[in-house]
């Protein structure tokens, strides 16, 4: 009896945590069928903290393999990401300050093999390599290993070479190995996973590249897009990516399908959209525009959430990122030349 008791009390548990999380995920309806069909009271949910379900299955999961619950495996590719809500903000918290942070300081240096000039740059996640985007019609792939060689000239061989990939086919409309164009790169991002590329241009279109075998692949829907892009981010699962044009108008695109699941269409006005990218646990997006606006919106109903006021940017394309913790917002006022920074949930400005 005692240990019917006992299921039964765990069921209720897991009842309202998937109560709670179908919430979280601003899936109200979802919620509220799951509740009346296990007669769970959405009040059971009320006391659950921010995406705690996750947390436990990523517990689970690490027990069973024997580690710890430090990451997810990255559905359908196999690389390890961070688990989803770690250290993010909750934006439905309402006028809570972030604590303050300092910022660490960097040691800058300088490679370059384009033909013109170079508009962008990212790393691998492992750190091992970096692509660059540029002017040229180029994507190079970078080796860091010798990249160092080269600078500290320590190279054996006396001719390491750092550039151990070049992609010069983002303009065709369909599957395809190196060929050329006359589009300017404009943005990469790398999977979570570290084997695929994406880059925006200006195409339209998004353009996926395997980096192990030069293959192109782009979205069986094109038709979703007719803007050149400025920026391309992948959430930290790479479950999803998202485009900024210069329509104005941001797509959430399925990392897997490359379909468009979420069109925010005028989301700076008539203005380019120029960056976008997602908070860590995926429920939001925060987005720059030559509208002189930093928004930021929720992914799953593409709702305007928030606005952080008080910077210029007309004319550049510039961009606004969350600090590591995502407790502060900053982009750039081009009219005074100065970094802003707002905190995050509260969109007040906190310093210039």
């Amino acid at each position: 009896m005692d240990e019917a008791v006992q299921e039964a009390k765990l069921l209720r548990q897991v009842n309202a945590l998937i109560v709670a999380h179908l919430r979280g995920q601003s899936l109200g309806q979802a919620a509220a069928a799951v509740a009346a069909a296990t007669m769970t009271p959405l009040s059971a949910a009320d006391s659950v903290p921010a995406n705690h379900l996750l947390r436990l299955v990523a517990k689970g999961l690490a027990s069973e393999r024997g580690g710890a619950a430090s990451a997810f495996d990255s559905a359908g590719f196999g690389g390890v990401v961070p688990p989803l809500g770690s250290g993010a903000v909750d934006f439905s918290v309402q006028d809570v300050r972030g604590s303050s942070k300092s910022f660490p300081k960097h040691e800058a240096k300088h490679v370059s093999d384009h033909k013109n000039i170079a508009r962008c740059a990212k790393f691998s996640p492992d750190g091992k390599f970096f692509a660059t985007g540029s002017a040229d019609t180029s994507i190079k792939f970078f080796e860091v290993a010798k990249v160092k060689q080269t600078m500290a000239g320590d190279s054996k061989d006396g001719n390491a070479r750092p550039v151990i990939r070049t992609f010069y086919d983002h303009m065709q409309a369909h599957l395809s190995i190196l060929g050329q164009d006359t589009h300017n790169v404009r943005s990469v991002c790398f999977h979570p996973c570290g084997d695929y590329l994406l880059a925006g241009t200006d195409h339209p279109v998004a353009h996926l590249y395997d980096v192990n075998t030069f293959t192109c692949f782009l979205s069986a829907n094109p038709q979703d897009s007719s803007s050149a892009i400025n920026q391309v981010r992948y959430s930290c699962t790479g479950s999803l990516y998202v485009t900024a044009s210069k329509d104005g108008s941001l797509r959430i695109w399925d990392g897997v399908s490359a379909e468009c699941v979420r069109p925010i269409i005028g989301a700076h006005g008539s203005a380019e959209a120029t960056s976008a990218v997602f908070t860590k646990d995926e429920r939001y997006l925060l987005s720059c525009g030559k509208d002189s606006s930093v928004k930021l919106w929720e992914v799953g109903t593409g709702r305007l959430v928030k606005q952080y006021a008080g910077a210029v940017h007309r004319q550049f394309r510039c961009q606004a990122v969350f600090n590591e913790t995502e407790e502060f917002v900053l982009s750039v006022d081009e009219q005074n030349s100065e970094v802003v920074v707002w905190d995050a949930l509260t969109a007040e400005k906190m310093v210039h």
